[in-house]
């Protein structure tokens, strides 16, 4: 666990135990039903990878004159709901440790600190655990870039590891009443795209945890401060007004966001909304080809994703500070579309060149200026 002087500051295994007993059951489904669903998952990620690299012409480079593996080496992982509950501690408790050992140092020299700090690792598990126990049972599928390996959640030799939640796919394929096979195919279309996205392009990755890092190393928040943004996001989750609702929805990078902060925040934005909008493009792109009932999944999870989201969103805007993720898959597919329109998917393919040919946030509303300042042509 992250800590200081014996103390820490989220105490990991807490929130783990709370998600997982706050957790709601996955639907109904028998043995023989649930092996055959993860089989068919595991199937169409193998297939999927094939058509995402068809048609978004994009394929991991070789090493050392050797052809890449499938998926750059990187496992697909179909798990239930306390499996994504463990990844994604992993992941944040990996991907926070220099915030998390910021705070701690500034807490242990206070008078008590030490035992605020256990108190306060308790309430802090507690609060993320009730946060991730909401999620878990929302999300279908995610690729994950800083993935530490652990016994049961493997993941490739760059960190990545890509996760299909089994009964969240099902439960949502049940509750638009559409094509289970149909369904299931199109969710790994948009997980392959990210797992594409970033086996494809070796930097991104790096680039990534480097622009969150910088983030991180400019926050200068006040112990309790931090505890007081997780808390508000947990409880907005149980329909309660917070503080933070009343005065239009503070997040936490609104509290301690620095003006060099509000900059590396654009940019990790924009690149979200590009991943975002790449995948739902290439989705829709591949989709009538082999999924027959793709324009009525479609048009139902769009209905689904519009009217269930908000508390989701908000959720994750309080505790994250990042815009709306409904908002970046819309602005994302906006630009990538704009862009393969006017340049064709090689002229696109030119953002994946390297962080100076990523989109700004301002690029991804007027993909045109994009076009002008990568391919030097006039606006």
């Amino acid at each position: 666990m992250t800590s200081f002087g014996g103390a820490q500051m989220v105490d990991w295994n807490l929130a783990v135990a709370t998600a997982t007993r706050l957790v709601r059951p996955g639907p109904e489904v028998s043995r023989d039903e649930a092996r055959a669903v993860v089989s068919e998952l595991r199937r169409h990620a193998r297939s999927s990878e094939e058509h995402v690299r068809a048609f978004t012409r994009m394929a991991a480079p070789p090493a050392d004159g050797v052809a890449p593996a499938p998926g750059g080496g990187t496992p697909v992982l179909v798990i239930d709901r306390p499996g994504w509950i463990r990844a994604n501690v992993a992941g944040f408790r990996e991907l926070l440790k220099p915030l998390l050992e910021k705070v701690e140092g500034r807490r242990a020299g206070r008078p008590g600190g030490a035992v605020l700090g256990a108190v306060g690792s308790k309430v802090t598990g507690m609060e993320l655990g009730a946060l991730l126990s909401f999620l878990a049972s929302r999300v279908l599928g995610q690729y994950e870039t800083f993935a530490p390996p652990g016994r049961d959640l493997p993941a490739g030799a760059n960190g990545g590891r890509l996760l299909l939640v089994a009964p969240n796919i099902v439960h949502v394929e049940r509750e638009l009443d559409v094509e289970p096979h149909d369904f299931r195919l199109w969710v790994c279309l948009h997980e392959e795209t990210h797992r594409t996205q970033f086996s494809a392009v070796p930097w991104l990755s790096d680039h990534i945890e480097g622009e969150i890092q910088t983030f991180l190393a400019e926050t200068d928040i006040d112990p309790g401060t931090l505890l007081e943004r997780v808390r508000e996001a947990a409880q907005s989750l149980a329909g309660g007004r917070t503080e933070g609702e009343a005065d239009g929805g503070r997040s936490f990078v609104e509290l301690v966001q620095t003006p060099a902060q509000r900059e590396v925040l654009d940019r990790i934005t924009a690149v979200m909304s590009l991943l975002e909008g790449h995948a739902d493009f290439v989705m829709d792109g591949v989709g009538p080809d082999v999924v027959p009932s793709v324009a009525e999944i479609r048009e139902k999870f769009q209905q689904r994703r519009a009217s269930g989201a908000g508390r989701l969103d908000q959720a994750l805007r309080k505790l994250l500070g990042l815009d709306a993720k409904l908002r970046q898959y819309r602005d994302g597919e906006r630009f990538v579309r704009a862009v393969v329109k006017d340049v064709g998917m090689d002229g696109f393919n030119r953002v994946w060149t390297s962080p100076n040919t990523l989109p700004t946030k301002a690029e991804i509303a007027a993909p045109a200026e994009w076009v002008a300042r990568v391919h030097r042509k006039e606006s």
